[in-house]
């Protein structure tokens, strides 16, 4: 059943959390937080996302908050660090935000700036990090194949864990995969999994080596388990800039799967100046305990009225859409 709009609107808490090095173009990540029998959840679909894409992460976030989770395999979670595309002058400072991480994803291919930018960054993590660090990097399928094949080929003296999304679609996936195999670095799947109506045609198609999977995307942690069942690929968890609430669901996750590769994705509270809670790496890794957000930093993050009011029309909008049976989950 689904809970009505006042059980959600009664305990809502809608914050704004200030980053320490603007990310996916902010400088302040929003999110709504309510509470349900189960304990809190979190609700921040990026704000550009349409009701129909949104209310999927609505779901997601009623899942976890009113629906027992499946049972964890494991007390603690091991994350990466996140490099945003900064200059490589910053990347020891970014990187001493991720305690005891001994892997990093680097993101590249922001607009703006050059390949040359990316190699430089990456270089930079690699001597950070030094030869047994663990670097993955993600284009968020910015690039063409052409330009991936070159790009992967400039990298690839860095000793690539990984390449996510390279570029956008299926067909470019696979058709790059063929051509970087011989090259020996994978390539992983995240929008072509979380933003797809069919998040099984990448694996279908034999179009990556692995997926990148997101709690809130994919409709809770339950449907992402039986994603991944179903995809039989490697994955790694990941947020998708959560607070510490959202961190926990994704936590879960990882906390549920049979077994975990890769170190997740779910490090990333270190982006954050402040946070409703303290999911920080230690020793690089999280807890899998569910969060629950702190009163005092509730008050302390608290978004303007106007972008309170904003999130909650749209909890209103994406509610409805889920009570009418749309295409939301």
């Amino acid at each position: 059943m689904l809970p009505s709009l006042a059980d959600l609107l009664g305990s809502a808490r809608v914050v704004a959390l200030p980053m320490a090095t603007r990310f996916r173009g902010v400088d302040a990540r929003e999110a709504l937080l309510f509470e349900g029998p189960e304990g809190w959840a979190e609700f921040s679909p990026f704000v550009e996302y349409a009701d129909a894409e949104a209310a999927t992460w609505l779901a997601a976030a009623i899942d976890f908050a009113f629906r027992p989770q499946p049972a964890p395999l494991r007390d603690r979670i091991p994350v990466n660090a996140t490099v945003p595309a900064v200059e490589a002058a910053r990347v020891s400072e970014v990187l001493a935000r991720f305690a005891g991480c001994r892997t990093a994803k680097v993101k590249v291919a922001e607009p703006g700036q050059t390949l040359a930018d990316d190699i430089a960054r990456v270089r930079a993590v690699r001597e950070a990090m030094g030869p047994e660090g663990r670097i993955r990097v993600d284009a968020n399928g910015a690039w063409n194949v052409d330009e991936a094949e070159h790009a992967v080929h400039a990298l690839n003296e860095f000793d690539l864990e990984y390449v996510e999304q390279p570029c956008a679609s299926v067909d470019e996936l696979a058709d790059l995969r063929r051509r970087v195999k011989y090259m020996g670095i994978p390539v992983a799947a995240d929008e072509s999994v979380r933003k797809s109506s069919d998040p099984l045609a990448v694996a279908r198609a034999k179009a990556a080596d692995l997926l990148v999977i997101k709690a809130q995307p994919l409709g809770g942690v339950t449907h992402a388990l039986q994603i991944v069942t179903a995809a039989g690929l490697p994955v790694v968890v990941s947020s998708a800039l959560d607070t510490a609430v959202g961190l926990s669901q994704g936590a879960a996750l990882a906390a549920a799967l049979p077994s975990l590769d890769y170190d997740c994705g779910l490090g990333t509270s270190s982006l954050f100046l402040d946070d409703v809670a303290d999911l920080r790496a230690v020793d690089g890794s999280i807890s899998a305990e569910r969060v629950t957000p702190d009163a005092a930093a509730l008050d302390r993050l608290a978004a303007p009225d106007d972008r309170r009011d904003w999130w909650l029309d749209r909890l209103t909008r994406c509610h409805k859409v889920l009570g009418l049976g749309g295409d939301a989950a």
